[in-house]
């Protein structure tokens, strides 16, 4: 089988516990004001690669990753959910535990299939209203939800992700939202608040894209750390 690989990063720290390879596929159903990675929106036929040649690309990582895993993110893991069960189940084969970076849609038969095999779930969090899900990313609330309702019945690891954008989701009002969105779920084992840069607007520029938050400053690290810790104490962690 064949999916749509955008690109490989061999060793990273921060997608996931240890030292990992991340695996960045292509397509995405959203659009998200303050995406970093334009350049994974489309799948591109120049992308497709095998399914044993990128998990044998992968394992030649192996005595630098054995402790930590492999993550796939993207674009939107589930939009290749096929194709990536079938990596994931030679990897683990070979004992590297493997982690999903994802929105939690879209949901269909091959997704509930993936969802078996995969050990954690980075689940991002977007934004605490329907409203502004739908307004800043073209998604839906309700459906991040849902999912992760499934992945608590079903037992899996979740850590939580939601991007902190100056002037869109940075208030203590917006905070306390999501502390009351994700609370009392025991899958939950951690949440990361991420704060927003801008680094990504050469991206843009070069695809000739408009980057809707071009004029906006990034997310101060004193502030997103005092928004992490009224967070924790809402959920008692």
């Amino acid at each position: 089988m064949k999916g749509y690989v955008h690109s490989l990063q061999s060793l990273g720290t921060v997608d996931g516990p240890g030292v990992r390879s991340v695996v960045f596929l292509s397509g995405c159903p959203l659009r998200c004001v303050y995406c970093h990675n334009p350049d994974t929106w489309e799948k591109k036929e120049s992308q497709l690669t095998d399914a044993d040649e990128l998990a044998e690309r992968l394992l030649s990582f192996y005595s630098f990753i054995k402790k930590g895993g492999v993550t796939f993110s993207g674009g939107e893991p589930l939009l290749q959910a096929e194709f990536v069960t079938e990596v994931t189940g030679i990897l683990k084969k070979a004992g590297l535990h493997v982690a999903i970076d994802t929105c939690g849609s879209p949901v269909t038969p091959a997704t509930e299939r993936l969802l078996e095999v995969v050990d954690l779930f980075l689940l991002d969090i977007k934004m605490t209203t329907e409203e502004d899900y739908k307004r800043y990313t073209g998604g839906s609330l309700q459906a991040t939800m849902a999912f992760l309702k499934r992945l608590e019945e079903m037992q899996k690891d979740v850590w939580i992700r939601h991007v902190v954008v100056p002037g869109i989701n940075d208030t203590d009002e917006d905070i306390e939202r999501l502390a009351t969105l994700i609370s009392g779920y025991k899958c939950i084992k951690k949440v990361e608040l991420l704060p927003f840069r801008n680094l990504c607007l050469e991206k843009y520029r070069a695809l000739e894209i408009p980057f809707q938050l071009e004029n906006t400053p990034p997310m101060k690290a004193d502030e997103t750390e005092r928004l992490e810790r009224m967070l924790r104490e809402a959920l008692k962690l």
